[in-house]
């Protein structure tokens, strides 16, 4: 395990990484703005389980793999870059739900979840940052390597549990407000989808 200096240390440093402007916590306000508190939570909790899939992959040494790999990196950043895009699309042609006739159900707590997981998941610079950052931390003579790089990847997801969870909290307030005016909800969805677009554009340039 990891000493209570280096912990605290990782977490601290984690904690900012958790508000500096990302693709992630990005992702994060838009959904809960457009979507609602509710659905900014789903949207953490699958970004956090896509953080447990790149921790184990540390762990078991699977990252490393990956990054020495050019043809996964370029698969798997034009697979986000794709689904980004098609989040875009989705949110350019959103319905108002102030429009007359217009019935628009809440969208799944799984699907939403899972918009998480994929965002996660589908970005090769998470992992390639989760392999580059870990280790930073990891003492041998402290013990366990693995065990620590549990522990930190634990560390990181409470990390991001906290902050991603109060950008979702202030941004559902916000999107709320915004949600009673069919046409600041119209513009809401245009800046989503603006958003989207760039951030796919961006993975899509992504070097190595």
């Amino acid at each position: 395990m990891p000493s209570l200096q280096t912990a605290l240390a990782f977490f601290g440093v984690s904690l900012l990484l958790g508000v500096t402007p990302g693709p992630d916590n990005v992702f994060v306000m838009l959904q809960s703005a457009t979507h609602g508190r509710r659905a900014g939570w789903m949207v953490v909790l699958g970004l956090c389980t896509g953080l447990l899939v790149h921790t184990a992959a540390v762990t078991l040494g699977l990252a490393a793999l990956f990054a020495a790999s050019a043809s996964a990196f370029v698969v798997l950043k034009f697979a986000g870059a794709a689904y980004l895009a098609y989040l875009a699309w989705q949110a350019y042609r959103a319905p108002l739900a102030h429009a007359q006739g217009t019935v628009v159900k809440p969208m799944p707590p799984r699907r939403l979840w899972l918009r998480g997981v994929v965002m996660n998941l589908t970005n090769p610079k998470v992992v390639l940052f989760f392999l580059a950052f870990l280790p930073q931390f990891v003492d041998a003579q402290a013990g366990s390597v693995a065990g620590q790089l549990v522990a930190l990847g634990a560390l990181f997801i409470l990390a991001t549990l906290i902050t991603f969870g109060s950008l979702s909290y202030f941004a559902a307030a916000m999107g709320q407000r915004l949600r009673r005016s069919a046409r600041a909800q119209r513009w809401l969805d245009r800046v989503t989808a603006f958003v989207f677009a760039a951030l796919a554009l961006r993975l899509a340039l992504a070097q190595r």
